[in-house]
């Protein structure tokens, strides 16, 4: 308890920080779309719940966020639903979105027009909980439909205590300074699980693969609990407006480590891989944002490119799960950089440190 009061002394009379910044920097996210007030509801469990067809007329009506059992639903343990129907509105199509679903208790899976597009924590029989953690999810364009209605449903197992979206600031977010590729190389790519090093090359025959779209986690495209190795490969052909400037390939962010290749040639990679699994440890790399520099010469200018990158993931999430994905111009991306050096202010420490 002394050396804590004579570190809250130091920091007040700035002799232990004695440059702080002078403002705190804006959010990065602003929202767009208050999601917070009346959902429907209803308990049981029924995958026919995600379909944005499907007649949630009957479902009672519950506020959101706050615990189910002080929502008429006292004692209540197991599985519910929620819906929300929103509009997707024009102006939302050259933002960067997600969605935040504030703290859930406690596993969850969220759909956007019957497209599952993330979850946390595992739902029994392999039940893990993440009551604590907010959920802020990557909210893909492609999944969106613009002059209609659409419908988020979100999937919710409690195991006891409070249950339900229970609080936080729920709603559709934007952010306010979006990093954006001069070449957008978002779609549907090739994946295949496994581990076979002749998959990087430009003219392997990859048409056998699977498709399925990125950004967006693996196991919300049919590959739910996989861990391990798995390859994606994406062909495309430079835009002109990317010749003759030095380039840098985005992959967003990859759940947990890398090694991703142009046309045969390794660029870049994000943690250390092994051919054995259990020798590969990862820890916080599935938040850092990919980018790597594409040598001279690597790209052909006018032709067909190819684009492959060897994933390991640990456990839980996997893949290539959120953007940017694409080329940019290396003048925008240190532009965007400079806008984006991170500064805390005094009281970001004192919630950061451990009392």
């Amino acid at each position: 308890m002394r050396t804590n009061t004579l570190l809250v002394s130091l920091l007040l009379t700035g002799m232990l920080l004695p440059a702080l910044p002078a403002t705190v920097l804006p959010q990065e996210r602003t929202v767009i779309q208050d999601l917070r007030g009346r959902w429907l509801f209803e308990i049981g469990d029924d995958e026919s719940w995600a379909d944005p067809k499907f007649n949630d007329s009957k479902w009672d009506g519950i506020a959101v966020p706050s615990p189910w059992e002080d929502q008429g639903y006292p004692g209540y343990d197991g599985y519910g639903w929620y819906r929300k129907h929103f509009p997707a509105k024009p102006e939302w199509k050259d933002k960067v979105l997600s969605v935040n679903l504030g703290t859930i208790d406690d596993v969850d899976e969220v759909y956007v027009n019957g497209h599952f597009i993330a979850f946390s924590g595992l739902f029994p029989p392999h039940y893990v909980t993440n009551y604590s953690s907010t959920r802020e999810y990557p909210l893909p364009q492609w999944c969106l439909n613009y002059g209609g209605d659409n419908v988020i449903a979100v999937r919710v197992y409690d195991n006891e205590q409070a249950g339900g979206i229970t609080g936080g600031r729920v709603g559709i977010y934007a952010e306010r300074d979006p990093l954006l590729p001069a070449q957008s190389l978002a779609g549907n790519w090739k994946i295949r699980t496994g581990d076979d090093f002749s998959w990087k090359e430009g003219g392997y025959d990859d048409s056998g693969w699977r498709s399925i779209p990125v950004p967006a986690y693996w196991e919300t495209q049919g590959m739910k609990g996989y861990d391990g190795f798995a390859w994606y490969r994406f062909d495309f052909r430079p835009s002109p407006v990317l010749e003759g400037k030095k380039l840098i390939l985005l992959l967003g962010k990859i759940d947990d480590l890398d090694e991703t290749y142009l046309n045969g040639e390794r660029i870049g990679r994000t943690g250390t891989m092994y051919s054995k699994s259990d020798r590969i440890s990862a820890d916080n790399e599935y938040l850092d944002l990919r980018a790597y520099t594409i040598p001279p010469g690597t790209l052909k200018a006018g032709e067909d490119n190819v684009i492959a990158v060897r994933v390991f993931d640990k456990m839980l999430h996997g893949g290539i799960y959120d953007g940017p994905v694409g080329i940019i111009t290396r003048d925008d991306y240190l532009l965007w950089k400079a806008h984006h050096k991170s500064r805390k202010s005094p009281w970001n420490f004192f919630q950061d440190w451990s009392w």
